[in-house]
């Protein structure tokens, strides 16, 4: 007799299991980003459209098919038709992909939190260097937080040539990252049920205390002004509207199939339209609100250093030039060295080279996207915070829930359907499966802890999970159009719209500066597999599907004959 699915204990339940994963760290760290590349308020107009026509329909679309089928990826686009087996594959792929390098940024986020109660944080101050006669000249080129990044974390080597060795501290951070998502996953949505809790709200909560300490920094209006000041030209560039439609794809987690794995473990009554516009809202709502209190501390910061410069600039005209201690001020600066350029020319010129171009507009021009926002902008304005451990630890135990919440879904995506294989399930039970999962993408996940481990992370980031997506939601969108209908599923769909003529560069870390290069034609070699791998799985099986059935027919006709 055959067991009876697993099911949510309510389905509030599910709903902060979807809400856990789609909420993860690119709500955080890129859709910032992007607010800031394409004009602040502005951009919020091609983000709600998007989220309309593109990340409602798709995201009720999968749920759809996850609650009908009740089956994980593979199963499910298999029912619906044979020849779809190898869309569901694909998505098991891409996010066996995602979930190996992706577990590395919870390690990195332990590693940052367990150094977050040292006093001072080891990212605070630059190290001395050998002779104890001064500071690392390394740090003092990049900054104490670059430094520790690059060098303390990563010790990233000067190219992807130069492999390394795998780096103990980081592996033992990834080690312990796996475990705990092997015991949030070990009983399957018994246990996962449990955590999506936690990891659903806890970062809610985060992010509020860091909304009213962010808001009464010194500078945080800079931010925030800087923001909400809408660009309107921003509206006619196209790739304002291409990045809203993949903030969105993204950012939900569509095409992964970790949706449909969650879905099908819900009861077939829920009303998955109704969870789709929820958590579609929620999410887009976490991504301004969280832009809210990253502007504001980003103010913060942006503010402080163009405050020390000027600091720094009218400490060294006042001792050059003999001046009276508050004679020369913030606000009459530049009229001052207007005044001593003129009068003292000769001793200007000598003193002109060391004298910094301040400017509040350019620190906050600064974009910075990902791991470099997290692990370096975040950092540097924590460490100039009062009470700055606690800000600290706060901060990077809210990327580990974001980040543990995104990876349930992703190995969701894996375990289910190997859970629901009777090939799999006959042989070893679902918590051998899932401690098989766990070990196997640990064990090829050291590979980002290497020296040159960070230089194949971007590659992974940039291209395991972006072309097959496409691909996997354009079929998954035509198929259901076709086989069922657009009244009949009650779905306005509208395709997600990329760019892919832009490859992301190879940026290198040589000697506390950041260079970039091109790829060396074996990295080409794996991103082409990376992409192939996931990609060819959904016409080979289709093509696979058709060859069989041809030979059935005839061989159903020659033993007619």
């Amino acid at each position: 007799m055959e067991k009876a699915r697993p099911l949510w204990a309510n389905p509030l339940q599910f709903v902060f299991a979807c809400i856990s994963y789609a909420v993860g760290l690119g709500n955080v760290w890129r859709f910032p980003y992007l607010c800031q590349m394409y004009g602040g308020g502005s951009f919020l107009v091609p983000y709600i459209i998007m989220l309309f026509v593109e990340g409602m329909p798709l995201l009720h679309l999968e749920l759809a098919v996850g609650q009908r089928m009740r089956q994980g990826s593979i199963g499910a686009w298999r029912t619906i038709s044979p020849y779809l087996g190898g869309v569901g594959i694909a998505s098991v792929v891409v996010s066996f992909f995602l979930s190996m390098y992706y577990n590395v940024i919870n390690a990195w986020a332990f590693w940052y939190l367990f150094h977050s109660f040292q006093d001072p944080l080891p990212w605070s101050v630059c190290p001395l260097n050998g002779n104890r006669t001064g500071f690392e000249e390394e740090c003092e080129k990049a900054s104490s937080t670059q430094y520790f990044w690059y060098r303390k974390t990563l010790n990233i080597s000067p190219s992807i040539q130069d492999n390394g060795s795998v780096q103990w501290e980081p592996a033992l951070c990834l080690i312990l990252a796996w475990l705990v998502v092997y015991l949030c996953t070990l009983r399957g949505t018994e246990s996962t049920g449990k955590v999506v809790y936690f990891t659903a709200l806890l970062p809610y909560c985060v992010l509020i205390i860091y909304l009213v300490r962010g808001l009464t920094l010194h500078g945080a209006t800079n931010g925030l002004v800087y923001m909400f000041t809408p660009k309107m030209e921003q509206l006619a560039n196209p790739k304002a509207w291409i990045n809203a439609a993949t903030q969105i794809f993204f950012s939900l987690g569509l095409g992964f199939g970790s949706l449909i794995a969650f879905a099908s473990y819900s009861e077939p009554s829920n009303n998955c339209q109704k969870h789709a516009i929820i958590v579609s809202l929620i999410n887009s709502s976490t991504s301004i609100f969280a832009s809210i209190v990253t502007f504001s501390i980003y103010g913060f910061k942006a503010t402080f250093n163009y405050e020390s410069c000027v600091n720094k600039v009218i400490l060294l005209l006042t001792n050059s030039f003999d001046l009276e201690d508050g004679f020369l001020t913030a606000s009459n600066l530049e009229q001052v060295k207007g005044y001593l350029a003129s009068t003292y020319p000769s001793r200007y010129s000598e003193v002109f080279p060391q004298i910094k171009n301040c400017s509040l507009e350019s620190e906050l021009d600064t974009a910075v996207q990902g791991t470099g926002l997290a692990f370096i902008v975040y950092t540097e304005a924590i460490k100039n915070m009062e009470v700055s451990q606690l800000w600290s630890a706060l901060y990077f135990f809210m990327l580990l829930m974001l980040g543990i919440g995104s990876m349930l879904g992703n190995t969701a995506a894996i375990l289910t359907p190997l859970t629901d294989s009777k090939v799999v399930s006959s042989h070893l039970p679902k918590e051998a499966i899932s401690g098989l999962v766990c070990l196997i993408n640990c064990a090829i996940g050291m590979v980002f802890t290497m020296e040159a481990g960070n230089y194949w992370f971007d590659i992974f980031n940039d291209y395991a999970a972006t072309l097959p997506l496409l691909l996997i939601v354009l079929v998954e969108t035509v198929a259901v159009c076709f086989l069922y209908g657009l009244r009949r599923s009650r779905l306005v769909l509208c395709l997600p719209q990329f760019a892919f003529s832009h490859h992301p560069p190879n940026v290198l870390y040589l000697s506390g500066q950041l260079v970039t290069k091109d790829y060396p034609p074996y990295a080409l070699a794996v991103i082409g597999l990376l992409v192939a791998s996931s990609t060819m799985c959904i016409p080979l099986v289709a093509l696979r599907t058709f060859v069989m059935r041809c030979l059935r027919r005839g061989g159903d006709t020659a033993h007619v004959a």
